[in-house]
């Protein structure tokens, strides 16, 4: 059952966060699926510009509208990921996504208001919800001057005029995460004291967390042995989670964990059978593990179970 994004928000505020997975092929909405199926948890469908020019936007609609009928049971979102503004006006005319982000993070501070509130008012028009952004999203490390640390930081006062000027009905806020597979190195974590400053300024209002894989170091060493050269890294931490998401954390963008599972599957898969060539054979397993590591990426979201209650407030 495909729902806004809003009803998503609202239902998990304080209680749990609803996982956006990045997908951009039949392999990851199936493995998707299956894990939020298994699980019982809501979901939302984060789709890219890079998934949008791999597969195609056509396509992509087309499979959301066939998991809609194969997976009738999953309450999930489609949500246009990363937009500018002409894929923002693209998205909202399409009719195939219940909310889009407009990230205009790296313009300066009264240009991305422009532009955000242009994208806002375009959108409400025709009742979708917008996410923003605020602040440069970069990994923070453990020497890193404090000076330099905090002009990487979304600003609290910021944020809550950014809301205001804007109507945005989220926020993705830069609080020490980075998107890709290089995340952290040594001691560095989310810095959980400025979501709390910023929860505070916006009491009740929907915080997005980007670049937030776990990057598990057993994905690296599996893919390193079977011929990769990845380099040691780590991503953000279970426990940090689950206290963000007690700090207005709604949803939490997880698109790097997918990839490296995929590469893993398809790197051991071929080195331990290296006369096969049907490309479905590690398809098919990386459905499974695909679907096994939703199901416990959203008992750590603690939206497992939660799609029963949603259905009943629908």
């Amino acid at each position: 059952m495909r729902v806004k994004t809003g009803v998503l928000y609202k239902q998990a505020y304080k209680k749990f966060a609803v996982g956006a997975y990045n997908i951009s092929s039949l392999e990851q909405l199936h493995g998707l699926f299956r894990g939020a199926h298994k699980s019982g948890a809501p979901i939302i469908v984060a789709l890219s510009k890079v998934a949008r020019d791999y597969a195609n936007p056509e396509i992509l609609a087309s499979m959301m509208d066939a998991a809609d009928k194969i997976y009738p049971d999953v309450i999930y979102a489609v949500h246009l990921d990363h937009g500018n503004e002409e894929l923002c006006y693209n998205a909202i005319t399409s009719g195939d996504y219940t909310s889009v982000m407009i990230d205009a993070s790296q313009a300066s501070f009264e240009e991305n208001i422009a532009i955000s509130k242009r994208v806002v008012d375009k959108a409400h028009e025709k009742g979708i919800p917008v996410e923003a952004e605020l602040g440069i999203l970069a990994g923070i490390e453990d020497d890193m001057a404090i000076d330099k640390k905090n002009a990487l930081l979304t600003d609290p006062d910021q944020a809550v005029e950014f809301v205001e000027r804007t109507g945005c009905d989220s926020l993705a806020l830069a609080i020490g995460t980075s998107h890709g597979a290089y995340k952290f190195s040594g001691k560095s974590k989310l810095h959980l004291e400025r979501l709390k400053e910023i929860q505070g300024k916006l009491p009740g209002f929907p915080i997005v967390l980007h670049g937030s894989s776990a990057i598990p170091e057993t994905e690296i060493l599996r893919i390193n042995a079977a011929g990769g050269k990845m380099k040691s890294t780590s991503g953000v931490d279970a426990g940090e989670l689950r206290e963000a998401i007690q700090l207005g954390v709604c949803k939490v963008n997880i698109g790097t964990d997918g990839r490296l599972i995929w590469t893993r599957v398809h790197r051991e898969f071929f080195k331990e059978k290296p006369d096969q060539f049907d490309f479905s054979m590690p398809g098919k397993i990386y459905m499974k593990e695909y679907a096994d590591f939703v199901e416990q990426k959203n008992e750590i979201l603690g939206s497992a179970g939660q799609a029963q209650n949603l259905q009943s407030k629908l």
